[in-house]
């Protein structure tokens, strides 16, 4: 690999955020908007342990993740792809099966076909799927696009949910919260008596982006410009001009004090960056939705899935008003047009390079723009066709894709952590304390996805 270039400067804190917006953007429409709220609703909040962990699980994944392509310049799939030549057809899969179910855009649909009196859902969701694609075709850059994209829907949604926790909550339902971060509840701990362990584990696998969508980080600070990505070139609309042909490996730096002293600086802030944005801001929203569910229906969550959201919608307007009912479904019904953005956004990528790697060999180049728009629209087609067959029910397509999705997590644990100890130096790696609890978010998937097969089919 090329090491022709140093490390370069690490801009200011404030210019830096960004990435991690996107790939929380990803997390807010199914775990923290539908999964943990409802869980939190059945059985009180002693089950956000489990969030706390995933979330933080999620977390050191995704600093392993954008270790790699901080140090290299690239994605870590061309890594893995040099360590097993099988792996992209594994990526494509596992990628694909879970994530082109169109759950979100039909969950969003049915709420915004709710609020506005449209009589067909299903039309409405296949127009939301073609508004994907169109919004993600003509932006100039696919990371400015999605950056700008999902900032704007946190910055709408969270103040609103802020206020609605302000209105409804009370004091015992914070010290409950606070019990639950540390797995007691009412009568238990850790595990009611007869939860669902595919229900816990889908939002565990939720607790983030969830799935192969992890890995989308590795892009995001590529095109920010982060460490040796900013060498790199981004993907570009179709109809922005310049040549599209682009070398998808990157480049490493020559180890060296000098370079070393810059990499602790870069270290610091991408760590920084996703701590504050990914970790806090969604495990706040975690608790926040949570919270506002369990005091609103707890002991008379009588539905679930979107129904759930529309029994709280009716809670808040007996409580504190229409204004707040029907605001709190419309922010829902952005986070999940917000989540079905980012997810044909981020598996369209996945889908597309892994597909370009199957040919890979040492100096590849590619038109990662045009494979990309191929796979998404691809998948925007097949989400149509989905919908049309009348595979509509956003409960069974969210269920089943985090299922899916834990299993592609658990696989995600070994592959990362070997990737950058073959091809990262001692200094550069993961501490030891890291490598433990990186080590131990591996475990916590094989023994909950053990559990929850063996419940499934045996």
């Amino acid at each position: 690999m090329n090491s022709n270039h140093n490390l370069p400067t690490p801009p200011r804190f404030w210019s830096s955020i960004g990435p991690s917006f996107i790939l929380l953007g990803l997390a807010l429409g199914s775990g923290e908007l539908i999964m943990w709220p409802y869980l939190s609703a059945v059985w009180g909040m002693g089950l956000l342990w489990g969030a706390l962990l995933g979330i933080s699980f999620q977390y050191i994944l995704n600093t392993e993740i954008m270790r790699y392509s901080l140090a290299r310049g690239e994605s870590v799939f061309v890594g893995l792809r040099k360590m097993a030549p099988w792996l992209p057809v594994w990526f494509i899969l596992s990628t694909f099966i879970p994530w082109s179910l169109p759950g979100f855009s039909s969950a969003s649909s049915q709420i915004f076909a709710n609020i506005f009196r449209i009589p067909d859902a299903k039309i409405l969701a296949i127009i939301l799927l073609l508004l994907t694609g169109v919004v993600l075709t003509l932006g100039k850059t696919l990371y400015h696009t999605m950056e700008f994209l999902q900032k704007a829907v946190i910055v709408i949604g969270l103040p609103f949910i802020i206020i609605l926790v302000v209105l409804i909550t009370k004091r015992i339902d914070w010290i409950e919260t606070g019990l639950g971060l540390i797995g007691k509840g009412q009568g238990w701990w850790f595990f009611p008596p007869g939860v669902a362990l595919a229900s816990f584990l889908g939002a565990f696998a939720y607790s983030g982006a969830g799935g192969n969508l992890n890995f989308a980080q590795s892009y995001y600070i590529k095109e920010k410009g982060f460490g040796m990505g900013k060498f790199t070139e981004k993907i570009t609309s179709l109809f922005t001009p310049g040549s599209k042909v682009i070398k998808i490996e990157g480049s490493t730096f020559t180890d060296n004090s000098e370079n070393f002293t810059l990499w602790k600086k870069w270290w610091r802030l991408v760590s920084a960056e996703h701590f504050i944005v990914f970790w806090s801001i969604g495990l706040i929203t975690i608790i926040l939705l949570s919270i506002l569910a369990k005091s609103l229906v707890f002991g008379n969550a009588s539905q679930s899935g979107i129904d759930f959201l529309y029994q709280q919608s009716s809670v808040l307007i007996s409580r504190i008003g229409p204004v707040f009912g029907i605001g709190f479904l419309i922010v829902a019904a952005l986070m999940l047009f917000s989540t079905q953005i980012g997810v044909l956004e981020s598996s369209s990528r996945i889908i597309s390079e892994n597909f370009l790697l199957i040919s890979y060999k040492p100096g590849f180049t590619a038109n990662p723009s045009l494979a990309f728009y191929v796979a998404l629209w691809g998948q925007i087609t097949f989400g149509i066709i989905i919908l049309l067959l009348g595979f509509q029910e956003p409960r069974f397509l969210l269920t089943l894709s985090a299922v899916l999705n834990a299993v592609a997590m658990m696989f995600a644990f070994p592959l990362v952590y070997f990737l950058n100890r073959k091809n990262l130096k001692t200094r550069y790696r993961a501490s030891l304390p890291a490598q433990f609890f990186f080590i131990l978010g591996f475990v916590f998937f094989v023994v909950f996805v053990g559990m929850t097969l063996s419940n499934l089919f045996l």
